[in-house]
């Protein structure tokens, strides 16, 4: 194994970019570093700041400890259904009955009835702005035949997003034994749907809705937060007595006038609040959290997407070296006015023989500040180009020399 180390100047400091350019890195732990800023006190049960863009953990309190849902669940039903409308297995003009298991549910509701035949896009701006649990039972059934096999879907999908301490009794997120999830999964869930269905995740931001003929009492979003910050956009409420008041907040704020140092778009959070003691609360605690990541950190790009981080020796190969990088660019948050202090450090291993393939993972770059040993951020690296494998002689002779190194 070989790791190279050097001090950095970074390419530009961004407090704006857009997701779609940008790198993920590892999200294991908090940032860690001996001057990382400490964040707020946060009144809740547990709470998670992710920096979505970067996607490194900013501020957390027992990510990993079991809570109740609430209808922090309806963001797998809404996974689900938004992978069967890109599968076109049922489209957003379609109607699904409504059952009378669906009517009498409990709860929150949209206020539909078994005389009505309801679009999909409906169902899912009840499920989504006005948390109805009569909507969500529609959809799952509508989607998966009966409630009991779209648990098991959903049961199914979690694991596959690798939510290993989730497990769903449910649809909608009523109280049942067993009925959990972690923050940390809960973040997991979010990000994938927000980088999975772009084209849906957008019905989380509507303010008002309500279906013709039900109550117009019922059709504000719950999510108060939309209505205090404009750069939140999502993206789910919860609450029931044994989970408390939960909200999972995103927010994207832009700076338009970086000039051609900024990215377009903007810098996303997600904040995950748990078992706070009101609506209110949770909203004020979501706020802190969020206005607190875009003050305390700053994201900093170290590399250019395609830009070779590093340009090891290979051997037995049609090249004398491979560039090791991202096809994105290296983005990482780091405390405000850290940027200077930055290190890079690039482990691989060593020798490097060849071939490889476009795209495979070969190395790992560490991004630590100042004298801190601890990352703050690993960012796998990959070979930009392919490297073939050298002709018999260059084979035999670089054995040779490899024999004798």
């Amino acid at each position: 194994m070989s790791c190279f180390s050097r001090p950095f100047q970074a390419l530009s400091v961004w407090r704006a970019f857009g997701t779609a350019a940008c790198l993920f890195v590892s999200a294991a732990a908090p940032v860690a570093h001996a001057q990382a800023p400490q964040p707020p006190e946060i009144a809740a049960r547990s709470y998670l700041l992710l920096d979505v863009t970067t996607n490194q953990i900013l501020a957390a309190k027992d990510i990993d400890s079991p809570v109740e849902q609430a209808s922090l669940t309806k963001l797998m039903t809404e996974y689900l259904v938004f992978d069967a409308l890109r599968a076109k297995k049922i489209d957003l003009k379609q109607t699904f009955p409504v059952s009378e298991r669906a009517w009498k549910m409990p709860g929150s509701r949209m206020f539909i009835d078994p005389k009505m035949q309801v679009p999909v896009e409906d169902l899912i701006k009840g499920m989504v702005v006005q948390s109805g649990n009569d909507a969500t039972m529609a959809l799952a059934e509508g989607v998966g035949g009966t409630a009991e096999n779209f648990v098991k879907l959903m049961n199914e999908q979690a694991k596959a997003l690798g939510m290993a301490s989730t497990a769903y009794k449910n649809p909608e997120g009523l109280t049942e034994p067993g009925h959990t999830t972690t923050a940390r999964d809960l973040a997991t869930l979010s990000v994938r749907l927000m980088q999975d269905f772009p084209e849906y995740v957008g019905y989380a931001a509507i303010k008002k809705y309500r279906y013709p003929g039900t109550p117009a009492a019922n059709d504000t979003n719950r999510n108060t937060l939309l209505f205090r910050d404009p750069s939140v956009d999502g993206l789910k409420t919860g609450h029931t007595d044994a989970a408390g008041y939960c909200l999972i907040a995103t927010a994207k704020r832009d700076f338009p006038n970086l000039g051609p140092a900024g990215a377009p778009g903007g810098r996303r959070l997600l904040s995950i609040v748990l078992g706070a003691a009101s609506d209110n609360a949770r909203a004020t605690e979501s706020q802190k959290l969020l206005n607190w990541g875009y003050t305390a950190f700053e994201a900093v790009k170290l590399f250019d997407g395609g830009q070779a981080v590093v340009s090891p020796s290979v051997w037995k190969g049609k090249s004398a070296t491979v560039n090791l990088g991202r096809p994105q660019a290296i983005v990482v948050a780091l405390p405000a006015g850290s940027a200077a202090k930055v290190k890079t450090q690039v482990a691989r291993p060593d020798p490097l023989v060849a071939p490889f393939i476009k795209g495979q993972a070969v190395g790992t770059l560490k991004v630590l500040v100042g004298d801190n040993p601890t990352p703050v951020a690993e960012v796998p690296l990959v070979a930009l180009e392919a490297v073939e494998q050298a002709g018999i002689l260059g084979r035999a002779w670089d054995a040779i020399r490899l024999w004798i190194k």
